[in-house]
């Protein structure tokens, strides 16, 4: 049987486009220079490019080999080089304090399994580490511009607050906006932004 996301990218279109999350373009300031990312859920690996083209460390980690194959090609295209794992992320294992930043864009998962994820990502961060996050909200399905067809597998701010305790929340916030990353994400979207950041270690005092 065909994964649904390698039926999906088995195209030479890139269906989510070349171009980074608006997003994680916006605040990729905030991420350690030169630092070691790991993209989840990344796809066809715009985001995980862009990275690499700011000087990072990027693992681009997806379900689909034939989205990470066209990952590769773009990096290559760009002059750039990114290590992709192909994972389930419902069982893959993101280490301990093993990262500078993780990024989780349009990442949908049903929720016991997003929850574990989270659970994870807080503690695979080094101290010091970011996490910037967008998604769809409920409130996307009546737009239909995108994302999954059934409001299980997305997800709110009040959600991501509990599912997120040990890093500190910088941005959580629910928007409207208007989304034009590739084909599949086209048009006004109800969506939900995250930047976090887990404390930095503190020196043991005498």
């Amino acid at each position: 049987m065909i994964d649904p996301w390698d039926e999906r990218y088995a195209t030479d279109e890139y269906v989510y486009g070349t171009e980074p999350n608006d997003l994680l373009r916006q605040y990729v300031t905030s991420l350690p220079q030169a630092g070691r990312v790991l993209c989840v859920a990344d796809g066809e690996g715009r985001n995980g490019v862009f990275l690499a083209e700011q000087g990072m460390h990027v693992v681009s980690m997806d379900r689909s080999t034939v989205g990470l194959q066209k990952a590769e090609a773009l990096a290559a295209q760009r002059g750039v080089s990114i290590t992709t794992v192909a994972a389930d992320l419902a069982q893959a294992d993101l280490g301990h304090a093993s990262w500078d930043a993780i990024v989780s864009i349009f990442c949908h998962l049903p929720q016991d399994i997003r929850e574990d994820l989270h659970r994870r990502v807080v503690d695979a961060l080094k101290p010091g580490g970011v996490f910037i996050l967008e998604a769809y909200t409920p409130d996307q399905i009546p737009l239909r511009t995108g994302g999954p067809p059934t409001p299980d597998m997305m997800v709110t701010a009040d959600a991501l607050r509990r599912e997120l305790q040990g890093l500190d929340l910088e941005l959580c916030r629910e928007v409207t906006r208007d989304i034009h990353e590739g084909r599949l994400h086209h048009g006004i979207s109800a969506v939900v932004q995250c930047v976090a950041k887990k404390p930095a270690a503190t020196s043991p005092t005498n």
